[in-house]
């Protein structure tokens, strides 16, 4: 996941910025939603500049977790402003350096669309293996709409997207699910057919 730390490194400056139309518009609404239910020890895989810290449960005790240390500095500062208590940590979402079931459950969020293909399997065994048995994992991605015009042009955005947040419309990471011993209990539209959030539990 080098080129994606690298990439996330340069824009972390600026990157609230390049995200602002998505935020504003329909991000910041779904990630209350995400986040609603959840209590207890919180893993936000992948936190990025800290975009979720506003819909963190009041109870909850999050580790944030990201592999690039700009981003994370970004974070800090939003948690410093909202008066947040937050663990932060930088770490690579395949190796995590957590303990084995240390979660009552984890959270990620556009993580997997901009994690390479060979190393999706080994960040969601490391998700699958900090979370409680009886915890739930929630994965947030884009998927490719089944809507000829909307996937068209998807397809047409598809370059910016890699470019920008090194990310795809396609991650995929479904297909490993039953290999690291998660069942996907829910699969949740968030907004269309484009956004889907997957609940998973162990089994």
């Amino acid at each position: 996941m080098t080129a994606a730390r690298k990439t996330y490194d340069r824009i972390a400056p600026i990157y609230d910025i390049l995200d602002s139309p998505y935020e504003l518009t329909w991000k910041r609404r779904l990630r209350a939603r995400v986040f609603q239910g959840l209590a207890g020890d919180v893993l936000d895989a992948g936190a990025g500049t800290g975009c979720n810290i506003v819909a963190y449960p009041p109870s909850a005790r999050v580790t944030a977790v990201d592999a690039s240390g700009a981003m994370l500095a970004q974070a800090r500062a939003r948690a410093a402003r909202l008066r947040r208590d937050v663990e932060f940590r930088r770490m690579d979402l395949a190796k995590l350096d957590l303990p084995n079931e240390r979660f009552d459950a984890v959270v990620a969020t556009f993580v997997f669309m901009c994690i390479p293909e060979n190393a999706q399997l080994a960040a969601l065994a490391e998700l699958a293996r900090v979370c409680r048995m009886n915890g739930e994992i929630r994965l947030v991605d884009y998927r490719l709409s089944d809507r000829p015009l909307v996937r068209a042009g998807m397809r047409v955005m598809s370059p910016w997207l890699k470019f920008a947040f090194a990310g795809t419309y396609a991650a995929g990471v479904d297909r490993h699910f039953d290999e690291v011993g998660l069942a996907c209990v829910d699969q949740v539209a968030l907004v269309g057919d484009i956004v889907t959030m997957s609940v998973l539990r162990r089994c």
